[in-house]
């Protein structure tokens, strides 16, 4: 061999850190979604109780109470409005952080990109297959194949942080960088697949406001980042015409609260200091959205009378609950795993050293809690209400307890391994605060 030759090249590394601002801006946003989760899940429990408790009618009649203005097509029950409605705020996040990923996050590169979004697509096909197949020969129950497709990032959060307070941060980023491109593979999935009695006129009359909101947050974002008050008098009159007009056009409505949140500035004013709009925005409302929006959807979804034991065991046998939770725990890990083993293999990258194949396993496992989106998918598949809804749900609360359960067990015992590592990368820490493996990552 020539001793000349040219040393081999060092592999690409995937699921890393990060840079320190993502990284830190992102540990801010999982804080806020924690709380959310504990929220979320009270809410749902608080749900199920009332639901089979012996006032259950008042629940049912609650949530079917109906107002609005009926000429706008905006007289719905209040499960609806929840559905319909405050979910958008939710969706609104996901665009803001969709838009902030891809423009100025780490996922601008497709170095960092490409193995969560592959990983993401796998977590959303295989599942579909698997329900599909569960549910092949009754095509009734089959409209339901996209509810085990999404995972809830509030709940699975939640979760991680009781769990995996010494877990290597960049697991919580993968979490997190999944879960949202997971969002808008499911925004896709109901802007196409769950659209009733299309209109083009609304959705056309639609791109007005919709056009005046985005020329005015980009004209003037430094304005609605420094007055909190003009946003809510001048764009939100704005955001609720294009809801409403798409809402009437038979699109779901939330796919306007994506939209909405595309049309958010990432990038400040030339010269203008302080940070973007869509992060200015992302502050102002996450907490309603964490706090109230979620929790209430949760709270009006959530509630299934499933009739005693007898009941419980006929939903959980039903085709339609056992393809939701094979495809939730099973085939949401699988697909994830699968999809980012393969390309890892294909570039011949290799995991951060601070990782190993199990810790992504653990997390696979979590995202397989599919609770938020997968009742709403639910409700659009077959109805709120219905036999089959209600199957759906009980099977979603099973899939996301089970996979909560897996993930805290296999995380657990990474999380006691790792803590020696903490310890490790603390000592090694600068004057600064910022520990070393970030400091050639600073601009």
């Amino acid at each position: 061999m020539n001793q000349h030759s040219p040393p081999s090249r060092q592999r690409r590394t995937v699921l890393g850190r990060g840079s320190y601002p993502e990284s830190l801006r992102i540990g801010d946003i999982l804080r806020k979604e924690t709380i959310g989760g504990v929220l979320l899940v009270s809410a749902a429990v608080i749900a199920l109780i009332w639901a089979n408790s012996p006032i259950s009618d008042s629940y049912f009649a609650l949530r079917d109470f109906r107002f609005g203005y009926e000429p706008w097509h905006l007289e719905l029950s209040l499960g609806a409005w929840a559905a319909d409605g405050l979910l958008a705020v939710f969706f609104f996040l996901v665009g803001l952080e969709l838009k902030r990923e891809f423009v100025a996050g780490d996922l601008r590169q497709i170095s960092t990109s490409i193995v969560p979004v592959a990983a993401a697509i796998g977590g959303v096909i295989v599942p579909a297959l698997i329900y599909a197949m569960v549910n092949l020969v009754d095509p009734e129950s089959l409209r339901g194949w996209a509810i085990p497709t999404a995972t809830d990032i509030a709940f699975a959060v939640a979760v991680l942080a009781i769990i995996g307070s010494h877990l290597p941060s960049a697991l919580r980023i993968f979490l997190l960088t999944l879960a949202v491109v997971d969002d808008l593979l499911a925004i896709s999935i109901i802007a196409i697949f769950y659209t009733d009695d299309f209109q083009v006129s609304p959705l056309l009359l639609a791109l007005v406001p919709l056009a005046l909101y985005t020329f005015l947050a980009q004209k003037y974002r430094t304005f609605f980042g420094t007055k909190a008050t003009a946003a809510w008098v001048i764009l939100l009159p704005l955001g609720f015409a294009v809801w409403a007009l798409v809402h009437a056009s038979g699109i779901h409505a939330t796919v306007a609260g994506v939209l909405l949140g595309f049309a958010v500035p990432v990038l400040r004013s030339k010269g203008a200091a302080g940070k973007g709009l869509a992060e200015i925005f992302e502050h102002r409302f996450r907490p309603l959205s964490a706090g109230f929006a979620v929790p209430v959807f949760a709270f009006f979804s959530a509630g299934v009378a499933v009739g005693g034991w007898e009941g419980l065991g006929a939903a959980l046998t039903s085709p339609v609950a056992l393809g939701i939770i094979l495809a939730l725990v099973l085939g949401k890990p699988l697909g994830i795993v699968l999809f980012a083993w393969i390309v890892t293999t294909i570039t011949r990258a290799n995991l951060d050293r601070s990782l190993k194949w199990i810790d992504v396993i653990g997390v696979s496992l979590l995202a397989g809690i599919g609770f938020t989106v997968s009742l709403l998918i639910a409700e659009l598949s077959f109805g709120q209400g219905s036999l089959y809804d209600d199957f759906a749900k009980v099977g979603i609360l099973t899939a996301s307890l089970l996979a909560a359960v897996l993930a805290s067990f296999i995380l657990g015992r990474r999380n006691r391994h790792y803590r020696a590592i903490e310890v490790e990368e603390s000592a090694d820490e600068n004057n600064d605060g910022v520990p070393d493996v970030y400091e050639e990552k600073r601009p």
